[in-house]
């Protein structure tokens, strides 16, 4: 998680979510599927003393590090807990947001109705996802990068909940408020290769039988020496109960 938030892709997405979310003092804000806190901090700052940030993780590991990172923070609070059955009261934030979190859950209608029992009336629910189906790396091999995608979208567990999340949110009952679809290009190998995976997921797919061992190589060969333009559409969604 860290990785993606720290290249320059991810800080333009993160700032443009945030500012979509709207916010402010005083507020209780929930980031459901808070990872290692890599977001807390500064929705501690947004809020401040008066507020409070509520994050919930199932992964253990992962809310040590959280409670390591937020170490005096009085106003976070980090509870154990799942997205599809969150251990909050009804009616009790007035901000929710997941990153990256959906595309990930068995249940994404689950978790979104979820989400909207613990807001409260007029409360706001963030959400940034991928559309991985939309994801494409420039090649003369045609064929093998169409191949290496749908093998990537393939190994997500809903592929297209970017697109899916106005649906989803108005089947739940929400208000749409905003919809930003932010095109995330790729221009050098070395970012392409940590967020999407071109050497490892090249590599899987040759031992899945997907990609043959010699076209797999020849395009790690070509895209290692650029240019590289790859890319994907991510959108950010934000829902009002």
């Amino acid at each position: 998680m860290d990785a993606a938030a720290g290249t320059a892709v991810g800080m333009d997405y993160k700032q443009r979510f945030a500012a979509a979310l709207d916010v402010g003092p005083g507020q209780t804000v929930l980031d459901a599927g808070c990872g290692p806190a890599t977001d807390l901090a500064h929705l501690a700052d947004a809020v401040g003393g008066e507020g409070k940030v509520i994050g919930v993780d199932r992964d253990t590991r992962m809310l040590a590090e959280a409670r390591f990172r937020t170490a005096g923070r009085s106003n976070v609070q980090l509870l154990q807990g799942d997205v599809l059955g969150l251990p909050l009261p009804d009616g009790s934030v007035d901000r929710a947001r997941t990153d990256r979190v959906l595309q990930h859950v068995p249940d994404p209608a689950g978790a979104v109705g979820e989400v909207r029992r613990v807001l409260r009336r007029g409360g706001l629910f963030g959400m940034a996802e991928p559309d991985w189906d939309t994801l494409a790396v420039a090649d003369p091999d045609v064929d093998t990068s169409r191949q290496f995608a749908r093998f990537v979208a393939g190994r997500v567990r809903n592929p297209t909940i970017g697109r899916e999340l106005v649906h989803r949110c108005v089947r739940a009952g929400f208000r749409i408020r905003s919809v930003e679809p932010v095109a995330v290009l790729f221009r050098d190998f070395g970012t392409a290769d940590e967020i999407l995976g071109l050497r490892r997921n090249s590599a899987r797919a040759v031992r899945a039988g997907v990609l043959s061992e010699s076209d797999a190589g020849a395009w790690l060969r070509r895209l290692t020496g650029g240019p590289v333009v790859a890319g994907f559409t991510f959108y950010l969604v934000v829902a009002e109960s």
